[in-house]
């Protein structure tokens, strides 16, 4: 099994010269490669002059992450592609547990490692934890992390589980599923891409998991951080494009408008927390939305949608209201 670890960079000389390091030391067997959107640092003439074995590919400008990694992957050849955040510090045989698993699940279309936290190692990180799922309304939450709670690694997601959706900092995917499936939405331009990447696949009759037995410390927040208004913005948009692209007409209508009103009381909540930016994010977002609703409605699968996405009916009934902030307790529940 050929992998090619594909590290996606824009400005990101710093990084580069972070967490690069353990990419090269614990990769065995894999090719490097970064692809740069059209970086204006350093950023290549570091790779070229510390790191002269790796593949370098240069886009020709900056198209966020969906983009970026869509022209990048264009250019390379291999049976697995290792989508890699700049700011993910990787471990000794990392690798391994992942292919065992390509070898032994066949049906595995798109994995994810564990994700810890960079600055806290027995903490799940925020972007994508133990492996994602969503609620019947399309909010994402994670095994390890519902909304801003992350659990301590006790050991309680050491397993491999078919999940909803695999996080964007570290997702391996076959090449010719990534392909057939056209890439990433480019209109997401970034955020929640990744999971209307799984979406589609399952919909196409392919099964993400989660590989507990690998696992990769992630930073975080390097590009946009959590409570970064744009990525208030393009967190909502996006998960209003993915309810509209993924779900059967007769569900994705009634999911939107009930979506629509959450969202409503998401942004009053911000006014009451005097997060006002916030607050206007969510404004811009269904606003973003409603211009383009048609042109997501258009790009709906024509495969057979799932009728059974979710495994809980509200997160957010659940998260505010039963004060239920362990994924373990959610399920049981």
């Amino acid at each position: 099994m050929k992998i090619a670890v594909v590290i996606l960079n824009w400005n990101g000389e710093a990084l580069l010269e972070r967490f690069l390091p353990s990419v090269m030391e614990y990769s065995e067997g894999a090719d490097i490669y970064v692809v740069d959107n059209a970086s204006t640092d350093g950023s290549v003439d570091f790779l070229k002059q510390h790191y002269p074995t790796i593949g370098i590919v240069q886009n020709a400008g900056n198209g966020g992450f969906a983009k970026g990694y869509n022209d990048g992957l264009k250019n390379i050849e291999a049976d697995v592609f290792c989508l890699l955040n700049s700011d993910v510090e990787v471990t000794p045989n990392w690798l391994k547990p992942i292919k065992e698993a390509f070898n032994n699940l066949p049906d595995a279309s798109i994995i994810q490692p564990k994700i810890l936290d960079l600055n806290q190692k027995d903490h799940f990180e925020y972007a994508g934890a133990a492996g994602g799922f969503i609620d019947m309304f399309g909010y994402p939450f994670c095994r390890g992390r519902i909304f801003q709670t992350i659990e301590k690694d006790e050991g309680q997601y050491d397993d491999v589980k078919e999940v909803f959706w695999a996080t964007g900092a570290c997702m391996f995917i076959k090449s010719d599923v990534f392909r057939k499936l056209g890439g990433f939405d480019e209109d997401y331009f970034a955020h929640q891409e990744e999971i209307d990447l799984c979406w589609r696949a399952k919909n196409a009759g392919h099964k993400v998991y989660y590989v507990g037995q690998s696992h990769v410390y992630h930073l975080g927040g390097s590009t946009l951080s959590n409570m970064n208004p744009k990525k208030t913005f393009l967190n909502f948009r996006n998960s209003l494009y993915s309810i509209t692209k993924n779900l059967p007409r007769k569900k994705a209508l009634p999911i939107i408008f009930v979506r629509l009103l959450l969202d409503g009381i998401a942004a009053v909540r911000f006014i009451f927390q005097l997060k006002f930016d916030h607050c206007f994010a969510i404004l811009k977002a269904h606003l973003s939305f409603y211009v383009n609703f048609i042109k997501m409605y258009r790009k709906r699968e024509k495969a057979n949608f799932l009728l059974k996405y979710h495994i809980t009916t509200s997160i957010v009934w659940s998260y505010f209201v039963h004060q239920i902030n362990n994924f373990n307790i959610l399920v049981k529940d």
